[in-house]
């Protein structure tokens, strides 16, 4: 739960200018499954996340060649590998682990709390007013005045997360439909970050999880969750109609990749297929051991005239890690569905599978999300119905006096 909240926090606290240090998020991470190692231990059958971590040491190494051990060694390798190291140690943690329903959710719900005061924050930091959509780029100043592609894939995953539990309702009435108010509210502001990679990510998390869902029901429940899905199909729909007219039509511009005057724009990517390519190429002069870690930002700046940092993890771990990037990726793609193979059950599982590679693809690793819930996709989910506790001796002890018996005597 403690990993789970800083990783719905690092977005949060990087917006406000309140993070101790830029790379908080993944560290508390890291601390915080180390933390768990000590006490429950680690299955042995999470070698490939150790060998994961393992294929990225060759580019480090070059990069030590090259480089001076100093400030660059702080910029070009901890601030590459520090989303890698998060995404091991966390998987390390959870694979293989079993943990009831009750706590997986309660443990979604430690991401969503902080990610309801990003909402909050967002909404007063810039009230909205369709003077701030006068052009269909992603919105620094509906975001919080931060990125937009991180405040749009963190409020896109909570969103999903509160769809969730609309077909698994929370206990309590007052709590759900509260919920379910900032499940709108998130889905809201994601959209008016205009950065649509985090929206569409959620949106196909929530089709996946949605038809699992209806397909293992049963009877009964496929029916309830029909009705639902036709509730949610509407204030999807309801959603966006605000949104547009909120936006003066700004966000169909947007999402149709056009520009304000609704001319379409030569480029979807918005400048990322160009970083894309020049990695390709890098990977193809050097396709053993890559040009290591850091190189991409250096390759842009001299090949494009850009200071940019990589948008994609998958193209970067082969410009940087050569084949044993790619060596690296394919561990992380197969070694999950090696746990499915051996009878894990986690109804989340190709969601949050989805969630870590669409985030790669336009977010690369900068935030500990992606890493954090690629662990959890590993975990086993207990379905079985909780235990009620046992009563307190008192009562019990009550009970029997009623009965006129003396209570039983327990050492325990």
């Amino acid at each position: 739960m403690a990993a789970a909240y800083f990783t719905g926090l690092e977005v949060f606290i990087r917006m406000a200018r309140s993070a101790i240090i830029w790379e908080q998020g993944k560290y508390a991470v890291i601390f915080f499954s180390l933390w768990g190692m000590f006490y429950v231990g680690f299955k042995k059958n999470a070698v490939p996340y150790v060998l994961y971590l393992l294929f990225l040491l060759p580019a480090v190494g070059l990069s030590l060649s090259i480089i001076d051990f100093d400030d660059n060694f702080k910029n070009a390798i901890l601030f590459n590998l520090s989303g890698p190291l998060c995404l091991s140690v966390a998987s390390v943690f959870c694979y293989g682990r079993t943990i009831k329903k009750d706590d997986f959710l309660k443990i979604l719900d430690y991401i969503v709390y902080p990610l309801i005061t990003a909402t909050v924050y967002v909404i007063l930091y810039r009230p909205t007013s369709i003077e701030l959509f006068t052009y269909s780029g992603s919105n620094a100043a509906t975001s919080g005045g931060y990125s937009g592609n991180q405040v749009s894939t963190v409020l896109g995953l909570g969103f999903f997360i509160l769809v969730t539990r609309f077909f698994m309702p929370y206990k309590n009435v007052v709590v759900h439909w509260t919920m379910m108010f900032f499940m709108v509210l998130m889905g809201y502001r994601a959209l008016l970050t205009f950065s649509r990679g985090g929206v569409v990510a959620a949106v196909l998390m929530a089709f996946i999880f949605i038809a699992l869902y209806f397909m293992k029901g049963t009877t009964l429940s496929k029916r309830k969750t029909m009705i639902k899905l036709f509730v949610i199909s509407f204030g999807v729909f309801f959603l966006w109609g605000y949104t547009e007219v909120s936006t003066g039509g700004m966000i169909t511009n947007r999402y149709t990749n056009k520009d304000a005057l609704g001319r379409e724009k030569e480029d979807i990517t918005t400048g990322r297929g160009v970083l894309i390519a020049a990695e390709l190429d890098q990977f193809k002069r050097s396709p053993w051991l890559g040009g290591g870690v850091g190189s991409s930002s250096d390759n842009f700046e001299e090949e494009l005239g850009v200071n940019a940092a990589s948008h994609n993890e998958v193209t970067r771990m082969l410009s940087e890690h050569g084949l044993f990037g790619l060596l690296a990726l394919l561990t992380l793609i197969f070694a999950p569905m090696i746990t499915k193979l051996q009878g894990r059950k986690n109804i989340y599982f190709l969601a949050f599978l989805l969630f870590w590679f669409l985030t790669l693809m336009h977010s690369a690793m900068r935030i500990a999300a992606p890493a954090f819930i690629y662990a959890l996709c590993l975990l086993n989910i207990d379905y079985s119905p909780v235990k009620e506790p046992a009563k307190r001796r008192k009562v019990l002890g009550e009970s029997n006096q009623a009965l006129g018996q003396q209570p039983a005597l327990n050492n325990e």
